[in-house]
């Protein structure tokens, strides 16, 4: 993993990376193991203190933004705890997820043993988000009981900021992201690992949306997709169902070149 992190964004008041696969946003008793944390080499790399105001999973990539100051801070998570505020993410799932499709499920927190210890008998609590198939492959390989295993590309957009929420909602509709070690399924994630050379999640939060709290301008804040994810786009033949701006511009291909499929 490169020491500097990928910088998509900043000014006086804010900074936001693209913080790839399997790095902590910041220390855990989860993760008591880990010594490198996004906070701390942000700070390093831009020689100034920085504030933490959300979060993304460990396996999860993507847009992740911090603050400048304590005040600055309060501000962003006025905006995250109000849902003033679009996110959108893109996920690799098992099998044809529906073109189209509104979550309303409630989901009971999920609970660590180390940093939810007190919390007892947790109710469940409104979750809802949206899924648009963008794209979808059939592949010559039997990894279940079928002859073909098929796999869809879901941009997923919630509109509530549950833990996990975006997999737990994937697996309640049956299709489960790849790379999922929890809420997946197995042969699946060795199918990947073994064949496609995928070993992360492939969950990445690709765009974030919100006014800025001290300008007051629009921010559209996008962090393209790491070399594992454009792989497989490319791969499956999906370049031309994601926004250019997702993909690095390294790997923006022309569709002539974009013919390759499972092999």
């Amino acid at each position: 993993m490169n020491d500097q992190l990928d910088i998509i964004y900043r000014d006086e008041f804010l900074v936001a990376i693209n913080k790839p696969s399997g790095l902590l946003v910041h220390r855990s008793a989860i993760d008591r193991h880990e010594t490198r944390f996004a906070m701390q080499m942000l700070r390093d790399q831009i020689g100034q203190h920085v504030f933490p105001v959300h979060r993304l999973d460990k396996p999860t990539s993507g847009v992740l933004v911090f603050a400048l100051s304590a005040e600055v801070a309060a501000l962003m998570g006025n905006i995250f705890a109000e849902h003033s505020l679009q996110k959108t993410y893109v996920a690799i799932a098992r099998g044809i997820a529906p073109e189209y499709h509104l979550l309303d499920y409630p989901l009971i927190e999920e609970l660590d043993k180390y940093t939810d210890k007190n919390v007892r008998n947790p109710e469940p609590k409104p979750a809802a988000t949206e899924f648009f198939r963008l794209a979808d492959v059939a592949l010559p390989y039997s990894v279940d009981k079928y002859p073909e295993s098929r796999y869809s590309l879901v941009k997923c957009v919630p509109q509530t900021g549950r833990k996990h929420q975006i997999r737990r909602h994937l697996k309640h509709l049956s299709h489960p992201i790849i790379g999922d070690a929890k809420h997946g399924k197995g042969n699946h994630n060795r199918f990947f690992q073994q064949t496609f050379n995928a070993h992360r999640l492939l969950l990445a939060a690709t765009e974030l949306r919100f006014t800025h709290p001290v300008l007051q301008t629009e921010l559209r804040l996008i962090a393209p997709l790491d070399t594992t994810m454009t792989q497989l786009i490319e791969r499956f033949g999906w370049y031309n169902a994601v926004p250019h701006q997702w993909l690095p511009l390294s790997h923006k291909i022309s569709p002539q070149q974009n013919k390759v499929t499972a092999e």
